[in-house]
């Protein structure tokens, strides 16, 4: 269970997957060290290393999911950055619309189950079950376009360092949306900006919301070629 898999870079990439149910399996603290390490190589502007991570585990945890569900639950959200799945359009708006309708259909929840659908959002704040979170912070410099890019970069080395050892993650904006609980609880300075955070640990590969996979479309649709 634990350690490097002998994957090639091609197998960890296209099958790494947002995993929304978790044994409380812990990862061994030494082959979390390696993952942080491998991580800390990502590149960054002007080498400013910009991310600041919190990995958050055990009764630390358990409090910080206490502070959250109510705050949820209120509709209070004190988020750093602003986000609008509504503000999405075209192709875009498609792609989330499908991931959506794909993960309730996998589920078993209908359209019309309003409650099914709140108590399945709700389970972002128990972070899946998984035994460990990260929060990703960063500093605050001039529009934060290129702070967050580099947060961005440090993230999916982090994804791809754990899914080359069989560990799996989720990454979660919605944990980015009660900045202020989540500094409280865990003593941030204002002054760090909380842009999203990860669940991880070891998939129960039996759970529903495990069993399906979100497409990509062709590389056309994303990429054009110049010569």
């Amino acid at each position: 269970m634990f350690g490097l898999v002998d994957y090639s870079f091609q197998e960890v990439i296209r099958s790494r997957q947002s995993i929304r149910q978790f044994l409380s399996t812990p990862v061994e603290d030494e082959v979390l060290r390696e993952i942080l390490e491998d991580a800390q190589y990502t590149p960054s502007n002007c080498n400013t290393q910009p991310w600041d991570v919190h990995i958050v585990s055990g009764a630390k945890k358990e409090e910080l999911s206490r502070a959250l569900i109510p705050a949820f639950e209120k509709g209070t959200f004190v988020s750093d950055f602003t986000f609008d799945m509504k503000e999405y359009y075209g192709r875009y708006s498609e792609r989330q619309k499908e991931q959506a309708k794909t993960y309730y259909e996998a589920v078993g929840i209908a359209r019309e189950d309003h409650e099914g659908r709140f108590k399945t959002v709700l389970r972002n704040f128990e972070f899946y079950g998984a035994p460990h979170v990260a929060f990703l912070f960063m500093p605050s410099f001039g529009d934060n376009v290129r702070v967050a890019s580099d947060i961005g970069m440090y993230a999916q080395s982090f994804l791809l360092s754990l899914a080359a050892r069989g560990i799996s993650s989720i990454p979660q904006t919605v944990l980015g949306m009660n900045a202020d609980a989540v500094r409280q609880v865990l003593g941030v300075s204002d002054d760090m900006k909380l842009l999203f955070g990860i669940s991880f640990g070891y998939p129960d590969k039996e759970a529903r919301a495990n069993s399906f996979r979100i497409g990509r479309d062709p590389i056309e649709s994303n990429v054009t070629f110049h010569g």
